[in-house]
């Protein structure tokens, strides 16, 4: 028998900078990437998806990625939102590098030369619609709720805050191109808005979270990964829709990263009428097919509901189904049952619940916890370690079961579960692979020394806030005050330093 070992080596220099794709994170090469080496040597050579980047150049597209990713790479220092700038900034950039390359080869086919317009709907952040616009080409982009940064662009990028639901009257005929970049509920009818836009619109679609046109997705093969049974049905759609559909896989930090492109359409214009016909019949052919809209059965099977053994109740339900569709076009609409995003994200991270309930919820975790190992007597009110009590780890699943019913069931309903609420009381706790611990902070002092850990607090938050564990650990807090971040009393405490005023971006 032969044993093979492997080891990683990587160089930690000013040069190595981490974008999660082409320059993976160092923690995750020692730690992922020989597991995963393993996994793909053994795994089944048939592969679902289709190999990185088929349609377009590599060499262009890499050499392009390098220039965009060095052009906007500041954009990870000023990020103003809550999301991961290093994941969305290099996502974006690659994304654009993509459509740009994409777009530049499909001028050389056309033989013109004017940049291809496009809009961009559901652009959340809208740095992708910056950069293509930055880039030359003329677009907009449109999500029905604005985000922070949108301020940061400058006037040159042109974002739209505005909710789009599919009618007559939310067509781009003027635009070549329609992008979906994550669109999650609009992602099923960006083929379909392209379609009846112009018969010249072409769209690029980049699915993530699995809806149908009028509620969630609902997968029906099991010999199928729900994500490529969700492709299958994207390119479905395209087809239904007369797209002749591609499929490429992007080199992108994320898991969902294949795109489904419509470039040309499978008829010419004169079949126009009768195409949109055959549309409109597929669109009706999906109700009572998503997870979240009633029974309504497509045109033909309602015409033959007599025929049905429970023939009154099929009836009924076709009736209804007729009156919501004319209801539905006489408002404009493609399909009854669409429900736009709300405008107002609603809040799921325990910032509507009053202090003083998280408070005992904490106090009471931290209890079980600490309870599970007795501190010893006359411990120092600025443990050593020796003395200090870490106390124990228990599941979520056991300190759910100590935990009143009302106070899970408004944990649930608030913010989505007692995990959500332990993991944001991050001064306290530490919740690792469903088990919940009381933080070390010696451990977080350590982490912060290695430059690919996640930092800890910063020093603009240093000393803002009363230390968890100096007021209510059995043993005081684990640090001397010289090194915790946060205050041993009144007397540390500093005034939070007051928000950066915001620049615009390149």
């Amino acid at each position: 028998m032969c044993i093979r070992f492997s080891s990683v080596a990587a160089q930690q220099n000013e040069k190595w900078q981490s974008d999660g794709a082409i320059y993976p994170r160092c923690t995750w090469l020692g730690g992922e990437l020989l597991g995963r080496l393993a996994r793909w040597c053994v795994a089944s050579s048939k592969r679902e998806l289709r190999s990185t980047l088929s349609l377009v150049s590599i060499g262009r597209y890499s050499v392009l990625y390098q220039e965009l990713k060095e052009k906007y790479r500041d954009m990870v220092r000023v990020w103003p939102e809550v999301t991961d700038p290093e994941k969305f900034v290099y996502e974006d950039v690659a994304i654009a590098s993509y459509l740009l390359i994409l777009w530049e080869e499909e001028r050389a086919e056309r033989g013109v030369s004017t940049p291809q317009s496009f809009v961009d709907l559901g652009c959340g952040n809208g740095l992708l619609v910056h950069i293509l616009c930055n880039e030359g080409h003329p677009g907009r982009g449109i999500d029905v709720r604005r985000r922070k940064i949108w301020d940061m662009y400058g006037p040159h990028t042109q974002l739209e805050e505005n909710a789009i639901t599919p009618s007559a009257q939310t067509l781009f005929p003027a635009a070549d191109w329609l992008i979906g970049n994550h669109s999650d509920e609009l992602t099923p009818w960006i083929p379909v808005i392209a379609a009846r836009s112009s018969y010249h619109c072409r769209f690029f679609v980049l699915p993530c979270c699995f809806f149908d046109f009028a509620g969630r997705f609902c997968r029906r093969q099991s010999r199928k990964t729900q994500y490529r049974e969700y492709l299958d049905f994207i390119r479905e759609v395209g087809e239904a829709c007369g797209f002749h559909m591609e499929e490429d896989c992007l080199r992108i930090p994320s898991t969902k990263r294949v795109c489904l492109i419509g470039k040309s359409r499978t008829y010419p214009p004169a079949e126009e009428a009768g195409v949109d016909e055959r549309r409109t019949w597929y669109l009706h052919s999906r109700r009572g097919l998503s997870g979240g809209g009633p029974l309504c059965p497509a045109p033909q099977a309602a015409a033959c509901s007599s025929d049905h053994p429970d023939g009154d109740r099929t009836g009924g339900t076709g009736a209804q189904c007729d009156l919501e569709v004319s209801e539905a076009q006489a408002e404009g609409l493609w399909l009854p049952g669409f429900q736009p995003r709300e405008k107002v994200e609603r809040v799921r991270n325990c910032a509507s619940l009053p202090r003083d309930f998280i408070d005992q919820v904490v106090l009471q975790v931290a209890d079980l916890l600490l309870n599970r190992r007795k501190s010893h007597a006359g411990s120092p009110r600025e443990g050593t370690c020796k003395a200090w009590n870490g106390g124990e780890s228990l599941s979520l699943a056991e300190v759910a079961w100590q935990l009143d019913r009302a106070t899970l069931r408004r944990l649930k309903h608030e913010c989505g579960g007692l995990q959500t609420l332990l993991r944001n009381s991050r001064q306290v706790f530490e919740v690792l692979d469903g088990r919940v611990h009381i933080r070390d902070w010696r451990r977080e002092l350590q982490r912060e020394k290695h430059p690919e850990a996640k930092r800890g607090p910063s020093s603009e938050a240093f000393k803002t806030r009363i230390c968890w564990f100096f007021t209510h650990h059995p043993d005081g807090c684990v640090l001397p005050s010289t090194s915790c971040p946060f205050a041993h009393g009144p007397q540390e405490l500093r005034p939070p330093r007051p928000p950066k005023k915001k620049r615009q971006v390149p």
